[in-house]
């Protein structure tokens, strides 16, 4: 140790930084892309909603909605509004990727960190591409449609829609600035086409660069008169400097979601820089508390996303154990996208997907309840068994759960434990129709969970007041 200058110490300390840097970069990125991924297949396109169109060429001329139309636009819009929602996120993540390799220094922006910010690029400018692609979608559909236009700005208390959320959206689409921004993204992309070709060696990236061939044809027929020349002057200075022109050019694209940021949290309900109510003390005094098996339902106060779902729980995640129990019951755990993040506790459903996750990461939240399953060990560890079987599965944002190729979180748990155990004792779930899909919502899993007595609830947190609540 001795041999070892401070200026050597100094310089490894450095290294295994940065490149735990890259790492956590590259780890973000890659579960960035699986959300967008997720979106893609579910974002409503013109061909699937046919009935929907027609139902608003009647309204029209009716002069008024019926109950069943009305039904059938609110699904379409909801699902539309809880997908652009996750685009935005997805947007934000993404910007502080690009803002943790801004904070490295210029020595460390070699070809492997040109490679991350390039990958952080394709999904960035797919996301907001997306974005207003499907915002175009939705406004070609109502724009010229009074009727309809009216309907999508009512407020609807049912899914905490605010009034006139339709012309925000409109207003925002039709931007000049917006465009800017994208053309300015565009012309990038057709700079550094060749270094973003070659990212497709991986093949989730290579799903994501065809995603964004079609977007780029897309939005190259979308171009409107009013790009200048003076635009395409600002636009050829890319040219000057890979990173200088990367940072300009996600600095604007990234600034797309500027408007909407504020959207991600519901006005009123926390004051500003208020932090999550679940601390560290909190799960301190949770963790001696929990079992491989209990269901986690939690709830972030302020999320946007419950504005898209039944009731006041929305969220629902696996404990697996720490790796002590897991070893103990036998469990083996796939080799994780997130193996880097530290102790993994949950098998939860994001928009990135089914992933093994940390309980800082499950439990970021402001309430949760705890239900705990009464079954005998070996079943237990067989439906445990079962649902880490679906580990790296995308997310669901259909919410069909017919199909299991894609989970929502709540079909973690159902899919884990429906039909394990024997006669009157089996774990049972029914599937209850929400906008037309037969599916669970978090809601359902608790009644059907306590009531059945497959479940017991264990404990509470946040829901009467800031204080853990234990009951069994």
């Amino acid at each position: 140790m001795g041999d070892v200058s401070l200026t050597e110490l100094l310089y490894r300390a450095n290294t295994s930084r940065v490149k735990n840097d890259l790492g956590s970069a590259d780890i973000a990125i890659q579960r960035a892309a699986l959300s967008v991924s997720a979106v893609a297949e579910a974002m409503p396109m013109r061909s699937q909603v046919q009935q929907e169109m027609a139902d608003a060429v009647a309204a029209q001329k009716r002069g008024y909605f019926l109950p069943d139309e009305d039904e059938r636009l609110r699904d379409v819009y909801v699902r539309y509004l809880s997908l652009r929602h996750t685009l935005i996120e997805v947007i934000g993540e993404i910007q502080g990727v690009i803002d943790a390799l801004d904070r490295m220094g210029e020595d460390q922006q070699d070809q492997k960190t040109w490679q991350i910010r390039l990958r952080a690029f394709v999904v960035g400018f797919l996301a907001a591409a997306m974005l207003m692609r499907a915002a175009t979608f939705i406004v070609d559909l109502v724009a010229h449609r009074s009727v309809v236009r009216k309907k999508l700005d009512e407020p609807e208390p049912r899914y905490g829609i605010p009034a006139k959320s339709f012309a925000t959206i409109y207003k925002s689409l039709g931007s000049h600035r917006s465009m800017w921004r994208f053309m300015s993204a565009l012309r990038f992309y057709k700079l550094n086409g060749r270094d973003i070709a070659a990212l497709a060696e991986n093949p989730l990236m290579e799903d994501l660069i065809d995603l964004l061939v079609k977007e780029v044809k897309y939005m190259q027929c979308s171009k409107r008169g009013h790009l200048s020349r003076k635009l395409l002057y600002r636009i050829y200075s890319l040219k000057r400097r890979h990173v200088s022109g990367y940072k300009k050019v996600m600095f604007q694209l990234l600034k797309l979601s500027g408007r909407v940021v504020s959207e991600m949290k519901q006005p009123f309900v926390k004051s500003a820089g208020e932090g999550k109510r679940v601390d560290a003390t909190v799960l301190a005094e949770l963790k001696p508390l929990l079992r491989a098996g209990d269901v986690l339902i939690t709830r972030h106060e302020d999320a946007m996303s419950n504005l898209f779902l039944p009731g006041y729980w929305p969220h629902a995640a696996l404990y697996i154990g720490d790796a002590q129990e897991r070893d103990q019951m036998g469990l083996r755990l796939p080799k994780p996208l997130n193996e880097g993040m530290g102790g993994l506790h949950f098998l939860e459903a994001k928009k990135d997907g089914v992933l093994l996750r940390p309980i800082e990461e499950t439990l970021h939240v402001d309430a949760f309840m705890v239900l705990r399953p009464q079954l005998r060990r070996e079943l237990l560890i067989e439906a445990l068994s079962r649902g880490l079987t679906h580990e790296g599965k995308m997310y669901d944002f259909m919410f069909d759960f017919r199909q299991a190729n894609r989970l929502a979180c709540t079909e973690v748990i159902y899919r884990t434990y429906h039909g394990i155990g024997e006669d009157a004792d089996r774990v049972c779930f029914e599937l209850k129709r929400h906008s037309g899909r037969p599916c669970i919502s978090a809601e359902d899993l608790i009644k059907q969970a306590l009531e059945s007595g497959s479940f017991i609830k264990l404990a509470d947190f946040g829901v009467e007041a800031d204080a853990l609540r234990i009951f069994s």
